[in-house]
C-alpha cells in the first residue's frame, strides 16, 4: 500500500478514518484489531446530541483510506471505542492501521505544540498548499519536526550486543540507540552511544536501513558494527538496565513485527554466517 503524505486542503467524506488523542493515548475499536472512528460514526454521533461535527484536519492516505485529526471533546458517545495507550497498539493488526496510528500520532504532537509562533507569539495559521503553520504577522514558517536517530547493532562473532531500557514501559531486549546532535554524521552518532551507553570501542560501522517512528515522532537509522576493543561492558544505568552479549540462536523471535530493532535482531540471526554480512 502507498503512503501519500503530502498534505491536500481535503474534506472528510462518510468513509475517512478519523484519529483522535488523549495524550499518549488513541482513540479506538476496542478489538484486537485497528478500528477507526469513520467520519459518518463521527456525524451521526454529533446529529444524536444537535451538534456540529468537529472540525477534522487531513493528515495522509495510505491506499484508499483518507485519514484525518479531530478533537472529540468530552460529551460524545461511543461505545464500542476507547482510548488505547499507543504503546498498546504496537501488537495490533493490520500493521498499515498500526503505522497510520504512530504517523497520525507525530502530526497531532506536532499541530498540539505549535499553536503559537515561536519568534513573535501570534497564532499560526494552517497553509493551505503544504503542511506547515504560518504566522500572518513576521512570516516564521514551522514544518514538522522529525528527529533522527541511531539503531545499533553492535556484533562479536556470533554474537549481538542486546541491551534493556532503564525505566521504560518497554521491557524486551531491545539494541542501542541513541539521538543524532548538532553537528554529527549519524556514523559520529553511532560510535559515541555506544561508548557512552556500554564503554566499547566499534569500527566497520555499516548502514543497513531507516524506518519512520511516529510514536516518538523519530526518523530510525539502523546501523550495524564490530566489537573493536577487548574491554568489558561498562553499563550506563541511566539509560539501560542491563546489556548482554546474546548468541544468535539465543535471539527471540519478534512477536510484533514492527520495529526496526526487532527486524535487525532477526536479520543478524538468519545471516550471520554469510561471509558477505557486512558488505549487504
Amino acid at each position: 500500500m502507498h503512503l501519500e503524505n503530502s498534505y491536500q486542503n481535503k474534506k472528510p467524506t462518510e468513509d475517512s478514518l478519523i484519529t483522535a488523542f488523549r495524550e499518549n493515548e488513541i482513540f479506538v475499536k476496542n478489538s484486537g484489531e485497528m478500528i477507526y472512528l469513520t467520519y459518518r460514526e463521527l456525524s451521526e454521533a454529533n446529529l444524536a446530541c444537535g451538534s456540529e461535527p468537529p472540525v477534522c484536519t487531513y493528515l495522509f492516505s495510505i491506499g484508499e483510506d483518507d485519514y484525518f485529526l479531530a478533537d472529540l471533546g468530552d460529551g460524545l458517545k461511543f461505545p464500542a471505542f476507547r482510548y488505547e495507550k499507543m504503546f498498546a497498539v504496537r501488537a495490533k493488526k493490520p500493521k498499515e492501521k498500526v503505522l497510520a496510528a504512530a504517523t497520525a500520532y507525530h502530526l497531532y504532537v506536532w499541530y498540539r505544540d505549535n499553536v503559537f509562533c515561536g519568534r513573535c507569539g501570534h497564532r499560526l495559521e494552517h497553509s493551505s498548499k503544504l503542511r506547515m503553520l504560518a504566522c500572518p504577522d513576521c512570516g516564521n514558517m514551522v514544518f514538522p519536526k522529525i528527529a533522527p536517530a541511531v539503531i545499533v547493532g553492535v556484533t562479536d562473532g556470533r554474537r549481538l550486543l542486546m541491551t534493556k531500557y532503564a525505566n521504560r514501559e518497554y521491557k524486551r531486549y531491545a539494541l542501542i540507540a541513541g539521538f543524532t546532535e548538532i553537528g554529527e554524521t549519524a556514523e559520529e552518532t553511532v560510535a559515541r552511544e555506544v561508548k557512552e551507553e556500554v564503554g566499547l570501542s566499534v569500527k566497520n560501522i555499516r548502514y543497513y536501513k531507516s524506518q519512520p517512528w511516529g510514536f516518538d515522532g523519530n526518523l530510525l537509522l539502523g546501523y550495524f558494527c564490530e566489537l573493536d576493543d577487548e574491554g568489558s561492558i561498562r553499563l550506563d544505568e541511566e539509560e539501560l538496565s542491563a546489556a548482554v552479549w546474546m548468541d544468535y540462536e539465543d535471539i527471540p523471535d519478534d512477536p510484533e513485527g514492527l520495529s526496526l530493532t526487532r527486524e535487525m535482531m532477526l536479520y543478524f540471526r538468519e545471516h550471520h554466517r554469510n561471509s558477505s554480512f557486512f558488505m549487504n
